[in-house]
């Protein structure tokens, strides 16, 4: 039995996860949940799946929690603070950490995992982005298993050989290949982008994902981002991984190897497939997805994208060619960016405008420890917020 510790079980990724254990319960315990403040759902979760511990990491919403696990007469145990939240992810008693929670908030518990040397099923960009080195030096030092659940890299994982290691060098790759939606905007003109509002940004044409993963779609951040973490999960310069726009998202990515042959995988656009196989690794499970109707899909499209439309793919480049903590500086200014404009204080082409700012000002230095992260993730919010303050929208 494989005790599994979902860190932002709330969430999409969190509650598809679910879903697919519940098909497994044979083979999966749910050893700790966390959430934000959904404690709603959270102790709906917790009277399902029975874990151990649950945290609520509003401190309003955990004292919610104590209170409707005691009517609900639950035995899951509440804990507190955030250090408990490193403490389940290194638990001796926990082999998998599905590492869900969205932004910064969730690097220090998902590198606790890592130092403990954990089967790690990654879902948050953000460790990668913000402290790939670190985080891969801290894998490899503790023989941690790292699987990645973003359908694209999972998809990468998918197609290498499975009885060599996950990187290009000894895979015979000449190139990767990221899928991208292109978002809802994606025929757009960058004037008719200027007008664009978060109600609109937020309908996603094919996936059901959290505001700011959605947003992130919308102005292809996501895919900038994506292509950090490839680079650090399979060990690939960023000049050998490339982005081509799919609408359909059907294929979830391609690996074009040097004898001219390109794999890919395909599926229906739901997170459980990726799930499952990350869970599964490298064998497969029942996810609940139905397979894929190509009769029904009749085409699959593709186009370059836009740089001059969505800046930001072009910056996440960037970032990886400065190195250092720039690709912190670029997340850190990107989720403030994104909050500001969920928040209408700014446009969305400010949100680029924002990133690159913030990566020109702040000074280039290496992460040598993680509260070296942390304090440049500090320093570019603040930068990013006085940066707000000057440029906001007239109301």
């Amino acid at each position: 039995m494989e005790n599994i510790t979902i860190l932002g079980s709330t969430g999409s990724i969190g509650c598809n996860a679910l879903q697919v254990i519940k098909l497994h319960k044979e083979k999966y315990k749910v050893f700790a949940l966390t959430a934000n403040e959904n404690i709603d759902l959270l102790a709906q979760q917790c009277v399902e799946f029975e874990p151990h511990f649950a945290i609520a990491l509003n401190q309003e919403a955990n004292q919610k929690l104590k209170k409707n696990l005691l009517a609900l007469n639950s035995k899951t145990i509440v804990l507190e603070g955030d250090e408990s939240l490193d403490w389940i992810a290194s638990h001796k008693d926990t082999n998998t950490v599905i590492s869900a929670i969205v932004g910064a908030a969730g690097l220090k518990p998902t590198m606790a995992a890592a130092n403990s040397g954990k089967k790690i099923l990654l879902a948050n960009k953000e460790t990668l982005v913000m402290a790939g080195e670190l985080f891969v030096k801290a894998v490899n030092h503790s023989k941690a298993t790292l699987i990645p659940i973003d359908s694209e890299h999972n998809a990468i994982l998918q197609v290498l050989p499975q009885n060599k290691k996950m990187n290009y060098k000894s895979n015979g790759i000449r190139k990767i290949l990221l899928t991208a939606s292109g978002g809802p905007f994606r025929t757009f003109s960058k004037e008719e982008l200027l007008l664009v509002t978060p109600k609109e940004a937020l309908r996603h044409p094919n996936w059901v994902m959290g505001k700011k993963i959605t947003i992130d779609s919308a102005t292809m951040m996501n895919k900038g981002l994506e292509i950090i973490e490839a680079f650090w999960l399979f060990d690939i310069p960023a000049s050998d991984i490339e982005v081509i726009i799919h609408p359909q998202s059907i294929i979830h990515s391609l690996v074009e190897y040097i004898d001219g042959s390109t794999l890919a995988q395909l599926g229906n656009p739901d997170m459980r497939t990726p799930i499952a196989y990350a869970l599964s690794h490298p064998e497969r499970i029942e996810s609940g997805v139905l397979g894929l109707d190509l009769i029904k899909t009749k085409k699959l499209d593709f186009e370059a994208p836009d740089l001059n439309k969505f800046p930001c793919l072009g910056l996440a480049y960037k970032a990886l060619d400065m190195g250092h903590n720039a690709p912190t500086v670029l997340n850190a200014a990107n989720e403030v960016a994104v909050d500001a404009f969920l928040n209408e204080s700014i446009g969305f082409n400010q949100i680029a405008e924002l990133i690159e700012f913030c990566m020109d000002t702040i000074k280039s230095e290496p992460l040598v420890s993680i509260d070296t992260v942390l304090d440049v993730d500090k320093k570019t919010r603040y930068l990013a917020l006085s940066w707000i303050d000057s440029h906001k929208l007239s109301a």
